[in-house]
């Protein structure tokens, strides 16, 4: 595959050890220009080879620190960080201003992909990542070299990073290959993994990087307690691994895991909602540090809309699909989303946008991180582990929990599994909005996505057919690796 193969195949172990360095002191020089805070250690001086990165606590660090401020330097346009926007386009979320204008978002916006027009939204660039935490894991088992704290810390973060990725990758392409070692003589004709087997992987890697992660944040040292909340914990763990049994109806472990993070009350917990998404708030499990010049986050600078209304460069709106799902008096329509009103040819038009970030001035002061993995995401999955165990009252509590915080009403529906499994999907829809791709893959995982797709899509100008909850592989991947199969209605 392209993406394998620019490392495993096409490249041999040299260019592999330099394209590794390369990284390494790229990401070390931004975090040391950009954001101090991340990594306080200076440029190495040295030459650095995959043979000596994991020599020193500082280069091993800059390894997983690298795959961190990529993600978030790319912010919304391309990898992970592009799943706020391209799954929300292919769901009900948003809608594109002006299509016409706007090539690189259509085929995502109309569901009408193909193998060759995934622009940003080519998630199978994530092999680049999985190359690097599979190289980490690699170097960094049975090292002898490094501060032991630091080497288990950063093992842990590696595996947490590769489930992370795959977490992703078999959400968004179903059976995907699995790679998970970095020799391109035993990758580079891989064919795709069956999608359980691929979950067992996740799990694994996540109930290590449990035993292994630190339970408090650490600094850039890897030695010492900081109030930044932008390495994982295994917290960070727990919390991922809850959603992973969630995604596959092992509702017992969900519980489970969510329960961890939950009851550590010491660290986590909900707070109103204008403050949920500043630097390490409360709530906040894992968050991303800006390290792009004069910016607070990537979503802030896309979603935010200036007076002017929707443009080329802020092409994306809310849908009335979405606004209209709110219900009455939810403080979560007038706390994370805003609007702005503008009149063409005498007509006026109101765009409603997302506002959970509230900082988009260049220059301004860092008040907010992006946030990856929050506490109430946590409440939700707990509550809906709880309805599929029948656990009635234990899911309407923890319901109940997000809507109090929403300023809404407790919850007066039916109790019955389907009625509440319903509120719940709800629930998830006006809490987790325009937050890494969860309306769409929710969509998908509870088998409704036949039903609401049939209405979003025509809405959109496209036409729905269910193939497309998939998204397809990239046509050079295909060519490169004959071992590779399409998937269906590409």
């Amino acid at each position: 595959m392209k993406y394998l193969n620019r490392f495993y195949r096409n490249a041999n172990k040299s260019s592999q050890q330099v394209l590794l360095a390369l990284s390494v002191v790229s990401a070390m020089s931004l975090m040391v220009t950009g954001c101090k805070k991340f990594v306080q250690v200076p440029t190495p001086i040295t030459s650095l080879n995959s043979a000596n990165v994991y020599n020193s606590d500082a280069t091993a660090a800059a390894v997983l620190t690298g795959i961190y401020t990529n993600i978030s330097s790319t912010g919304v346009t391309s990898g992970l960080g592009a799943t706020s926007v391209y799954c929300g386009l292919s769901a009900d979320e948003y809608t594109l201003y002006d299509p016409a204008s706007e090539p690189a978002y259509v085929p995502f916006y109309v569901n009408a992909l193909t193998n060759v027009n995934t622009a940003g939204g080519n998630f199978w660039v994530l092999y680049q990542t999985l190359y690097v935490a599979n190289s980490a894991i690699e170097g960094l088992t049975g090292n002898n070299n490094l501060t032991p704290a630091v080497d288990q810390q950063l093992l842990g973060e590696a595996k947490f990073v590769r489930a992370f990725c795959y977490f992703y990758l078999v959400n968004l392409y179903g059976d995907v290959p699995l790679v998970i070692g970095t020799d391109y003589k035993s990758n580079e004709l891989l064919s795709r993994t069956p999608k359980a087997q691929v979950y067992e992987q996740i799990v694994a890697d996540l109930k290590s990087a449990q035993t292994l992660l630190s339970d408090q944040y650490l600094d850039g040292t890897l030695l010492n307690p900081t109030s930044e909340r932008v390495r994982p914990t295994k917290w960070a763990a727990a919390a991922l691994l809850a959603r992973t049994y969630l995604y596959t109806g092992d509702w017992a472990d969900a519980q489970n895991e969510a329960s961890l993070v939950i009851s550590n009350t010491a660290v986590y917990s909900l707070i109103s909602l204008n403050n949920v998404f500043l630097k390490n708030s409360s709530e906040a499990i894992w968050q991303l540090q800006p390290v792009n010049s004069r910016q607070n986050t990537p979503d802030g600078l896309f979603f935010i809309l200036p007076a002017s209304g929707p443009s080329v460069s802020r092409p994306v709106h809310l849908s009335n699909s979405l606004i209209g799902s709110f219900e009455l008096n939810d403080q979560r329509l007038s706390s994370w989303v805003n609007s702005v009103k503008t009149t063409v040819g005498g007509i006026a038009t109101t765009y409603y946008y997302p506002y959970k970030y509230k900082v988009n001035t260049p220059g301004a002061p860092v008040t907010e991180y992006e946030m990856v993995l929050r506490l109430g995401e946590q409440y939700l999955i707990r509550a809906e582990a709880e309805a599929n165990n029948s656990d009635t009252n234990d899911a309407v509590n923890d319901l109940n929990v997000i809507r109090k915080r929403a300023g809404l009403a407790n919850y007066a529906g039916a109790t019955d599994k389907s009625s509440l499994l319903t509120a719940i999907l709800h629930e998830r829809q006006v809490e987790l909005f325009s937050e890494w791709g969860h309306r769409w893959l929710d969509l998908k995982r509870t088998s409704v996505v036949d039903v609401v797709m049939p209405i979003a899509t025509p809405q959109k100008g496209g036409t729905w057919q269910s193939s497309k909850q998939l998204y397809p592989l990239p046509k050079a991947d295909l060519q490169d690796d004959p071992n590779l199969v399409q998937n269906p209605g590409y």
